[in-house]
This record gives C-alpha cells, structure tokens and sequence, in this order.
C-alpha cells in the first residue's frame, strides 16, 4: 500500500506578561505557567462548526485552565468556571484573531493566534498525486489530439467534473521515463485556461522515484525543483492553474523544505498526518502532538513558519471498493467530521498497464465524491478556502 507521512505542533503556549508589582504573582510564582489554553490552541483555524457563525462573526466557546482561584477574562470578558475549566465565549471578526486571556489577581496575560476561514466548512476537492503519465500521452499524441480530453484520464476527470461539479487539483511530476515537462507541448494552451475553473495543478515532486525522496532534503534542492515545475505549468497551462496548495511527495521532511515550497507560493501543504497507526507518518516535519491535534482538527496554521496544514480526508487506491463509504463515514462517528474533505487518489492505478492496475478505480472515485455530495459538502479548491 501506497502512504505518506508527519505533522502538527500545538504551539499551545504563547508569551507571558506579567505585572511585576502583584504581590499574589510575588508570593506564588506557579502562576506564570498556570494559564493552559485547551481550545482553541495557537495557529487552530476555525470555521462555522466551531460556533455560531453570521457574515460578520463567528462566535465561539474558548476553554482555558488556570488556578483555581484565578480571575480569569477572555478578550475582556468575564470567564465562567466549572470544573476546574474556565470558559466564555467570544466573537470572532477578522480572518487573523488574537485571544487574550488574563488573570486579574496576578496581571498574568497569555496569547495565541487563530484564524477564522469563512468558507472552509462543507466544502470539498478531488485531489490527485502522482501524475504525470497523462501528460506524456498528451504529449505524445500532440498531433492527434484535438482537445486535452482527449487523453482517457483528464477525460475520466472531466466526466467527474461535469457530472458532480467537482474541482479538481493535479499534483504533478516534473519527468517520468522519457518525458519531462520541459517537452510538454503548449498546443492547448487556451484550453487549460478555459478549465481552470475547475482543473488545477501544482509540483508533487521531481519523479516518483526514489522513494521517499525529499526526507532528507534541503532548501535549495527542493526550491530548484519546485520552481522547475511550477514554471512549466504556467508555460503550457497557464497561470490560471497554478495553485498556492500542494501535496508533497511521500511528505516526511525537514522544516527547510516546506519553507522552500512556502517560498515558492505553496503556503498551504496537505498530506496524511499519521499518527497512533501502522502507516508512514506523512506529515512534513509536525511532531506527534501536532499530528495527533491535526487528526483532529484537520486544518491547522504553524504562525511561524506561515504555512497552513491540511489533512486529506482519504486515499481511494488504499481501499477496496466496499470500504471507501465506511471509511468515510467513520469520521463523524468518531466526532471529529472533516471541515473539508479532501478526496485523495494516485494517477497510476487508472491504467490497465500498471502492475498494480485497480480495475474499479473509476468506481471508486465517483463512490468517493458521490459520498461528499451526499453529505451536503460542495466543490471548492482549498486556494479559496483557507485565505483571507
């Protein structure tokens, strides 16, 4: 089976103020760490399952743990304590939001950062990895062919499209045996521009093999190649295609590669963000914490690096047919429903010549995104949903 890999720190603990003349700080000075924000934490992204949620607003509940004989505000307001947890609830009005928390016994202050997305909840993309083999035929039969669709894969991807009103992202390679991007032709130049409106694409990496192979990777490889491909996009897609979102390949890295992919314009990167299970971790350079917070949360922001985190929702090669719904409706059983739900697929599995070929590949997919529709979530790219 095909997986990924690692992800999300809590940053849960912001910078102190501390009023230096309180003399109940000066007689107890375990008041400097006792503030705990349990949620939401530093980075968290909020959206309107999070609370109630107007055109001007989102209102939502923020827990925090303090002494217990603390007087405890949140953004000014007065905090309401019951089992220990200290809570109130706020208005959120910006995309960018500072929570402040402050105990007015001590003068201790605490912060952290959030986001309020707007339009990421119930929302959905099909998201392919791997690819590159659909435009070798499209280069090889650049005489031939009339139209893109004419290729059997982007034609399988239109058909989803046009029946579903699915968007749909390609994250790509930049050569495969014989063909490299820099061959492609921009004969149908017009006519990826026609479809951006649905079609994306964005670097996955510079081939599939070797394995693994930005893991330990540095800045400046990963910029060269990253860039290699994203000017080739433009070059016979477009600038309408290129998206800000990316999946990076196998995605166990170094902090210095995903600043590279954020240099390049991706500053969101998605992967699995495995944790508490057999498979790789696939999570860029998050820790346990944050990938057990992302398996959560499914959408966190590192304010450090200004990179947004995203989970994909499921990889359909990695399930047999009967499994994918179940796989799926999992999620809200556990209690922890997808904001978003990004419907993930390799490229190879379509074509009856690869070793691995999955003759219900097509069903499979039409199960997935039928299964999104059904749950009430729409087609969006994730460009237009975790942005201001």
């Amino acid at each position: 089976m095909y997986s990924r890999r690692v992800f999300i720190k809590q940053h849960s603990l912001a910078g102190l103020g501390l009023v230096i003349g309180s003399s109940a700080f000066s007689e107890q000075p375990e008041y400097a760490d006792d503030i705990q924000f349990i949620s939401p934490v530093e980075g968290d992204t909020l959206h309107k399952h999070d609370g109630v949620m107007t055109d001007a607003f989102l209102t939502t509940q923020v827990r925090i743990t303090a002494h217990d004989n603390s007087l405890i505000t949140i953004n000014n307001i007065p905090a309401k304590k019951s089992k220990g947890i200290f809570t109130a609830e706020i208005n959120l009005e910006h995309y960018k939001n500072s929570i402040e928390v402050v105990n007015k016994k001590t003068g201790v202050k605490k912060n952290i950062t959030v986001y309020w997305f707007k339009n990421l909840a119930d929302k959905y993309r099909l998201s392919i990895d791997d690819a590159i083999w659909f435009l070798k035929d499209i280069h090889t039969n650049t005489a031939a062919y009339n139209s893109i669709f004419e290729n059997p894969f982007l034609e399988f991807l239109k058909q989803v499209h046009d029946t579903h009103g699915t968007k749909v992202h390609i994250n790509i390679f930049y050569e495969t045996d014989g063909f490299n991007l820099s061959q492609m032709t921009d004969k149908f130049k017009n006519e990826w521009r026609e479809n951006a409106g649905w079609l994306q694409m964005s670097f996955h990496a510079n081939a599939e093999f070797p394995d693994d192979p930005y893991k330990y990777a540095g800045y400046a490889q990963v910029k060269k190649e990253c860039s290699a491909v994203i000017e080739q996009i433009r070059r016979f897609a477009g600038d309408e295609l290129a998206s800000s979102i990316t999946t990076l390949h196998w995605g166990e890295v170094p902090v210095e590669v995903s600043r590279a992919l954020r240099d390049c314009g991706y500053t969101g990167q998605l992967c699995d963000f495995n944790v508490d299970d057999h498979l790789s971790p696939c999570s860029y350079y998050l820790d346990v914490e944050q990938r057990r917070h992302m398996k959560k949360r499914f959408v966190w922001r590192d304010n450090k690096e200004d990179i947004t985190f995203i989970k994909s929702s499921i990889i359909i090669d990695t399930k047999k047919l009967p499994e994918v719904i179940p796989y799926l409706d999992q999620y809200e059983k556990e209690s922890r429903k997808p904001p978003y739900v990004d419907l993930l697929v390799h490229e190879q599995y379509f074509y009856d010549y690869y070793h691995n070929y999955q003759p219900d590949y097509r069903t499979k997919v039409l199960t997935a995104v039928k299964w999104a529709v059904d749950k009430g979530y729409t087609p969006a790219f994730l460009s237009e949903c975790i942005y201001e």
